[in-house]
């Protein structure tokens, strides 16, 4: 997840062009594939935030999202929290 993910990259990968490789996966899916790239990544997020004492930077990095402010926004969009409340609720570190 820590790579570029791009429709570019993943339709190159593929062997497609970018718009095509994005119509097969709407098709396919039922989302896009910046928007399910999003959802792995968050859920990534999710489990290192329950098992590790990362920094939410660190998460970020580990997950292949550059900025923490665009981990939380993301995290707050599909989790309907912040990732440090996440964190204080599901951690599943030995206190």
């Amino acid at each position: 997840l820590a790579e570029n993910l791009s429709v570019e990259v993943l339709a190159a990968r593929a062997g497609m062009t970018p718009r095509t490789f994005a119509r097969f996966f709407v098709r396919e899916t039922g989302t896009t594939p910046a928007a399910y790239v999003e959802e792995l990544r968050v859920e990534a997020a999710q489990r290192l935030l329950e098992t590790s004492d990362l920094t939410v930077a660190a998460v970020a990095g580990r997950v292949g999202i550059k900025h923490p402010e665009t981990l939380h926004r993301a995290f707050r969009r599909r989790v309907g929290t912040t990732p440090d409340r996440y964190r204080q609720h599901f951690s599943r570190r030995a206190s």
